[in-house]
């Protein structure tokens, strides 16, 4: 088995337990296959996820003149509420950003480590639970435009955190904190312009991670320092995979490396 391409985020499925594939080029590699194998990854090149050259990545696996022009990758992507394509407003390119922003989104509460809040598209769902590693989430409300979603989120981290403890989640330390019940607190805590959109039914999710062994204690591989790295694969969770010796790999961070993966 070999696998050569730029990595990008893993493409995932909610099956009974959560399925993992890498899409390079020209190829589809299940990364469920390989747990319980000795796999090698090597780092031999950068390819920015806008322009595919082969230059320094500045961030989310783009060049920095890439970064600063994008409407993909602009400011109301991390904070929702500074969306402005609901007033008819560009911040990089108006069509674009009418395309994403004014669709449905929801908001969320969701346990990883902690109870956290967080926004996605609706489109998105469950998809963006299984990156974030969550075991449980619940959708608290859904709204037209994701203006709406993020004056939500907003509203809600005075009360919950809009962050997940990735050390935590891939030591499988998780609160078990009642989602049922905070949900019903949230009612209370929404912003009047958004309590017509609370979801009244309660569908909450329950997810299921490939792991055979969580780490005890978490290392993070840098393959700026290291361009090769081989050990065991154990399993996968939120975008991380996870290995023998503790040692992770987060496959989101890393975007835009190009890789070969094979077995040893």
């Amino acid at each position: 088995m070999k696998f050569n391409s730029v990595l990008r985020k893993m493409m995932v499925y909610n099956d009974e337990t959560i399925q993992y594939y890498l899409v390079g080029d020209d190829d589809l590699l299940s990364v469920n296959q390989l747990i319980g194998s000795e796999i090698k990854i090597e780092y031999t090149a950068n390819q920015c996820m806008a322009c595919s050259k082969d230059v320094k990545l500045y961030r989310q696996g783009h060049c920095y003149n890439c970064f600063y022009r994008r409407p993909d990758v602009g400011d109301w992507i991390m904070r929702p509420e500074l969306s402005k394509a609901h007033l008819g407003i560009e911040d990089r390119d108006l069509e674009y950003e009418k395309a994403v922003q004014l669709k449905p989104h929801i908001v969320y509460l969701a346990i990883s480590s902690n109870m956290k809040v967080g926004v996605t598209r609706k489109t998105q769902v469950p998809t963006r639970w299984i990156d974030q590693g969550a075991t449980k989430a619940i959708a608290i409300v859904e709204v037209p435009n994701r203006y709406l979603a993020g004056i939500t989120e907003v509203a809600l981290k005075d009360h919950y955190a809009d962050k997940t403890n990735w050390r935590k989640m891939l030591k499988n330390e998780v609160s078990q904190e009642d989602i049922l019940a905070e949900k019903q607190k949230v009612k209370d805590l929404l912003p009047e312009e958004v309590k017509q959109y609370f979801l009244e039914e309660d569908d909450l999710y329950e997810l299921n991670y490939p792991v055979e062994k969580y780490p005890e204690k978490v290392k993070s591989h840098n393959f700026s320092k290291e361009k090769i790295y081989e050990g065991k694969l154990m399993g996968i969770k939120g975008q991380y995979l996870i290995f023998e010796d503790d040692t992770v790999i987060n496959i989101r961070n890393n975007e835009g490396l190009v890789v070969n993966i094979s077995r040893v």
